[in-house]
């Protein structure tokens, strides 16, 4: 099939690092573009806010009182979703299956200033965000109880994020989540018959076609993947294979942090407002194998679709069939590129 055919006939793209399908209705985004154009909201937040709990030198929920720091804050969850202290159990009752699970879950403020978000800051302060990422990964991933480390944030109250405050989570378990055992199964299968990263071949494919690729620089691609689910979902992967972000060289981890850096501040210029998104680092386990299949890499899912009010919900078919999207990859790229 001839790759224009891509942006005219309904379609299905596959996602090579889960093995599922992507329905992709490129007819349905070729009515006119009426789409707001949302001014950036006039309110201002301060540097700091007595009120807010993860602001330098304020009380928790807890009762606990967070140090003056002045870069990058991580601390043990207030709120865990993982108790660390759990009994062992499991539950075999005919179809009613359960077990126990572990883990040790954290929170990392990326800035002790309270208006900003990554989008905001410098390729030094998020630099920083990098390295607390690395210590983290190492310090939480050496717990022999801890088999995988994630890392991710929420921005935007339309994400569920409850505090303004610039800010991720840690949350380390015992287990492999869905979404990584997915992607272990078809890296690993790749390396087994290629002896080669399936996301490095995916990347050289990407860098020649030049299509769906946002930024790049001597170390990282920013793209929109061809199988991407949501309107403007992007990926953030180094061109050479690593198992995880402690492999960063130091000129690696600045490049790093320049891509993440790009792609938040290009996409607060898409719809002129400040971006919602979930994104997540999704990297080698830490379960004392080797990993050598594993190839590491940053999501990002934004809901937005038409404008900062014109969200993108999975429903309908989405939740019955499989996911579905109208604009395409390559177009949602091309928008992005042209604000950089």
């Amino acid at each position: 099939m001839e790759n224009t055919h891509l942006q005219d006939y309904s379609h299905k793209r596959l996602n090579i690092l889960t093995g599922e399908w992507v329905l992709v209705s490129p007819h349905r985004a070729k009515r006119p573009w009426q789409g707001q154009n949302e001014e950036i909201s006039k309110e201002k937040r301060p540097t700091y806010d007595p009120t807010c709990y993860l602001c330098a030198t304020n009380t928790r929920a807890n009762g606990e009182q967070n140090p003056d720091y002045q870069d990058v804050f991580v601390f043990g969850n207030d709120f865990a979703a993982l108790q660390s202290d759990s009994p062992t159990f499991a539950v075999n009752d005919g179809l009613f299956k359960a077990q126990s699970e572990t883990g040790i879950c954290k929170v990392i403020c990326f800035s002790p200033d309270h208006s900003k978000s990554l989008a905001e800051m410098s390729v030094a302060e998020i630099k920083k965000v990098v390295h607390a990422w690395q210590k983290e990964y190492v310090e939480l991933g050496a717990h022999e109880s801890i088999n995988y480390v994630q890392i991710f944030e929420n921005k935007g109250s339309v994400m569920g994020c409850s505090n303004p405050h610039p800010h991720g989570q840690i949350w380390s378990q015992s287990t492999l989540p869905n979404e990584v055992e997915k992607k272990d199964v078809q890296q690993r299968i790749y390396f087994a018959s290629h002896q080669k990263s399936l996301l490095e071949t995916y990347l050289k494919q990407e860098l020649e076609a030049k299509e769906r690729i946002i930024f790049e620089n001597d170390d990282f691609v920013v793209l929109i993947p061809f199988w991407a689910v949501w309107p403007f979902e992007a990926m953030i992967a180094p061109k050479i294979a690593q198992k995880n972000i402690t492999q960063l060289s130091d000129s690696g981890a600045t490049n790093f942090a320049e891509a993440i850096a790009v792609i938040t501040s290009t996409y607060d210029k898409l719809f002129n407002t400040s971006f919602p998104y979930s994104s997540g680092i999704h990297q080698a386990p830490t379960n004392g194998e080797e990993n050598e299949h594993w190839h590491w890499h940053m999501s990002f899912y934004p809901p937005l679709l038409r404008s900062a009010t014109v969200k993108k919900f999975m429903v309908g078919y989405e939740m019955f069939g499989s996911p579905q999207r109208d604009i395409t990859a390559e177009i949602a790229a091309k928008r992005l590129r042209d604000l950089i």
